[in-house]
């Protein structure tokens, strides 16, 4: 008798462990839910596409205009963009415009926040729409990769009159931007910018 219910408890054992085994594989497999991005808050950087771009340079169009392209991922741009933020302050006073665009995908948004609250530039950021990153870059300049850092000089007539790619030295900012301004106003090209290293 007892051999018997030993005998009927192991087989009941295991058919619930067959029972609970065929129910944990019958389940359909459980996929981590995605994290939500970060919410966008009113003093996140507009995004922009290439017609975003050219509006910008629409907008400023008559003055002498630095264009910076920069990315929280990008250790060189983080070393250059305080320079950046200092050459914006020194030569405002003589008509410079200055506007930085961030590379940052939504995901860095929380970076994107945190790096320019440190560094409180003196001039407006913008973020690229994630994507057509080839069309983009077209709109910007046709011969440049994509490499970053990167800085665009903007004559008045809106055209561009030189860039800068990779690490330079402050004097190679300051001579672009010298002539830059020589240039808006005498009404004639500026010259002497020209591309470096790729930093990307």
């Amino acid at each position: 008798m007892t051999s018997h219910f030993a005998t009927w408890r192991i087989a009941s054992f295991a058919l619930i462990c067959a029972a609970a085994s065929l129910s944990l594989t019958g389940r359909p497999p459980q996929k981590p839910k995605p994290k939500p991005p970060a919410a966008q808050s009113a003093d996140d950087p507009m995004v922009i596409d290439q017609q975003g771009y050219r509006d910008i340079l629409a907008r400023y169009r008559g003055k002498p205009l630095l264009v910076n392209f920069w990315a929280t991922w990008c250790e060189p741009c983080r070393e250059e963009y305080p320079m950046i933020n200092d050459l914006a302050r020194q030569y405002a006073p003589q008509g410079l415009i200055v506007v930085g665009i961030s590379l940052d995908d939504d995901g860095e948004i929380t970076l994107v926040r945190h790096f320019l609250a440190r560094n409180k530039p003196v001039f407006p950021n913008y973020r690229k729409r994630p994507g057509s990153e080839e069309v983009f870059i077209n709109a910007v300049n046709p011969k440049w990769s994509g490499a970053i850092p990167a800085t665009f000089f903007y004559g008045r007539d809106g055209g561009e009159v030189g860039h800068l790619v990779g690490e330079h030295p402050r004097e190679r900012f300051e001579k672009a931007i010298r002539a830059l301004l020589e240039s808006d106003r005498k009404g004639s090209p500026a010259t002497g910018t020209e591309s470096g290293p790729e930093g990307r």
